[in-house]
């Protein structure tokens, strides 16, 4: 590895598994102080060198204090979210507002307690994992899921134009369809509730990728570590899909 990102400190929400993980993965490779939070701590086993932290996106207490005892930090990654499936009308209000809250509100408390200790340092870079299923097309059964990422897009640029002068950048990563932990859950509640085999709802997600096959937790981490690292510094405001073709 360059080391690219040496000497710069970086959270991660979402960390202990699939897009989080190969992140803080990639970015302690890359050389930085790495901060990987979850939910549930025990999933960050096995992430070498990195600080490991439990953290409850979903509380303002919880994030308010991680941010004073880190302090300071140059890159925050905001991977945290949850894929509700069904359209509107199989969303309910408790559905509706756990996706917002989770997907959404969670980013907005992170970059909120962190962005401070970023002005003062002069730079800082924000990654935010949205998805293709968004502002960027309509995927069918993904009603509150792509409202709340198209709601990241709508923040991140948002951030990005109040603060371009002051030395943040915020940028959004759309994925398509990728290998995790997560995806193989949804295949099998997909096959369970069309009495389909998991093979073949896993070969459903396949082929509405154009590419023809799933990406991987790497190939994303891979940009990320392009957007967190100084490489991309005349870039912010943006979408950069990692999709194999799916928007296309």
């Amino acid at each position: 590895m360059a080391k690219r990102l040496q000497g710069k400190v970086a959270v991660i929400t979402a960390a202990g598994q699939g897009i989080g993980r190969a992140i803080a993965e990639a970015f302690v490779a890359e050389g930085a102080t790495v901060y990987a939070t979850d939910l549930d701590v025990s999933k960050l086993e096995g992430i070498a060198k990195a600080k490991k932290r439990k953290l409850d996106v979903l509380s303002d207490k919880q994030v308010a204090n991680f941010a004073e005892k880190v302090g300071p930090i140059d890159i925050l990654v905001n991977a945290a979210g949850f894929v509700h499936h069904g359209t509107i009308l199989d969303c309910d209000d408790k559905a509706w507002e756990f996706s917002f809250d989770l997907n959404v509100k969670s980013m907005h408390r992170m970059t909120k307690a962190f962005l401070p200790g970023m002005l003062a340092k002069g730079h800082g870079a924000i990654v935010n994992i949205a998805s293709g299923a968004s502002s960027v097309r309509g995927i069918p059964n993904r009603y509150v899921y792509g409202a709340t990422k198209a709601a990241v897009v709508g923040l991140t640029k948002a951030v990005a134009a109040d603060f371009i002068k002051k030395g943040i950048r915020a940028n959004a990563i759309c994925p398509g369809t990728i290998q995790s932990p997560s995806l193989d859950e949804r295949i099998a509640d997909l096959a369970k509730s069309q009495k389909i085999s998991e093979q073949a709802a896993r070969q459903a997600f396949i082929d509405r990728q154009p590419m023809g096959r799933l990406g991987t937790a790497e190939e994303v981490a891979a940009l990320a570590v392009y957007l967190a690292s100084d490489e991309s510094s005349y870039s912010t405001g943006q979408l950069y899909l990692v999709d194999g073709g799916f928007a296309l």
